[in-house]
């Protein structure tokens, strides 16, 4: 019996074991992650941005809240949330507590698909097998007959009530110790909202630095952002893979970005015009409500600190 069964039932116990360990150890096993990004102009002091990404609140996660609002004593010059904050119709109330905090310093944020749709219930083997641009993975689901509505309204308010900058397809400005900080954003590619025409024509040259904003890091918002010379993209959605092999990194990014840039500091080119840009990509603090583990990814929010280029 030992020879017959053994094998199987070891597969079974490391896949529990697995299992138990990325939904109730590193999904909440929070961290924050600091980056420096040679990118500003010469002669302007540094500048200190907090990305806060995917937070997918589902009512009832206090661990998570606590965190997000220990953030604050950081002290960023301003904070950008590049979306996904809901996973529950019942979160925004405490998205709202959450960030409160945060909202008491200079921000801006742009949606993600699930503030405005909820997730639906999906066989999660199907993340591994969809790498094609337009298939939804793990960490999402695009809106269809049926979908849920999510409440993104009153978040919205509560944004907007605390001075943070809506990017919804529209250019914002923040002036941090006299500099204009010029933050030019679009809504989800994802789900195929960006307009990118509304705001295109590249950086003002009133601003003293600029830099665009997206929550899914599609190939088409990012070769705009760069053909028009912004020098700095920031993102989300990707959730670094969620699932990560050691030693070999992300199996997908939920959209049309290759594996190797899914998490962190990377750059981007623009083929037609041989213009380059910084991009980060955060991993987010949060999962899709149904598929609520991470594995070799934890959940984080990253500390920028933006310097002069080199």
């Amino acid at each position: 019996m030992r020879a017959r069964y053994g094998v199987p039932l070891g597969i079974a116990a490391a896949g529990a074991a697995g299992l138990l360990y990325s939904a109730g150890f590193e999904a909440r096993s929070f961290r924050l992650r600091r980056v420096t990004v040679p990118v500003l102009p010469p002669g302007m002091r540094p500048l200190r941005v907090l990305q806060v990404s995917d937070i997918h609140m589902v009512s009832g996660q206090h661990k998570k809240q606590r965190w997000l609002r220990s953030l604050a004593g950081l002290r960023p010059d301003f904070v950008l949330n590049t979306g996904d904050n809901l996973s529950d119709p019942e979160g925004v109330p405490e998205v709202l507590d959450a960030l409160g905090p945060l909202m008491e310093f200079p921000g801006a944020y742009v949606f993600g698909s699930n503030d405005y749709y909820g997730p639906k219930l999906r066989n999660p083997a199907r993340y591994l097998l969809e790498k094609v641009q337009g298939k939804h993975g793990l960490n999402g689901n695009a809106p269809v007959s049926g979908a849920i509505h999510n409440p993104w309204e009153p978040m919205r308010d509560g944004f907007d009530a605390a001075g943070w900058l809506n990017l919804t397809n529209v250019r914002g400005t923040l002036k941090i110790d006299g500099c204009e900080i010029e933050l030019t954003g679009l809504d989800d590619p994802h789900i195929k909202r960006d307009r990118y025409a509304r705001v295109a024509g590249g950086p003002s040259s009133s601003a003293d630095f600029s830099m665009g904003v997206v929550h899914a890091p599609y190939l088409r918002t990012l070769d705009a952002f760069t053909a028009d010379g912004y020098p700095l993209i920031l993102a989300g959605h990707t959730h670094g893979g969620q699932l990560r092999i050691p030693y070999y990194g992300a199996l997908v990014t939920n959209c049309d970005l290759d594996t190797d840039r899914a998490q962190g500091l990377s750059t981007h080119t623009e083929a037609d015009t041989g213009q380059t840009a910084f991009l980060h990509v955060s991993a987010g603090c949060g999962t899709n409500r149904y598929t609520p583990v991470r594995f070799a990814c934890p959940p984080e929010a990253t500390l920028l600190t933006l310097v002069e280029g080199r």
